[in-house]
């Protein structure tokens, strides 16, 4: 789902790089949580792995001010 504030070519490239982050993870054994804290967004609860590579993607979108330094 493209959210309305994002441009649609920044959120396409940001849906492909969080599913091939995800995959990456996917592949080694880890869990949706592991890729959430790959990105520093460990802080949350998911369940599935759509749900992290939209959490993934949408902070990928995030202003520069609003993402956390690493």
């Amino acid at each position: 789902m493209l959210p309305s504030h994002i441009n649609p070519v920044q959120w396409n490239q940001a849906q492909g790089l969080s599913r091939q982050s995800c995959a990456r993870i996917f592949r080694d054994g880890g869990a949706p949580m592991d890729a959430l804290a790959a990105f520093g967004l460990g802080d949350r609860d998911v369940v599935d792995w759509s749900r992290a590579v939209d959490l993934i993607a949408h902070s990928l979108c995030a202003a520069p001010r609003l993402r956390k330094a690493a």
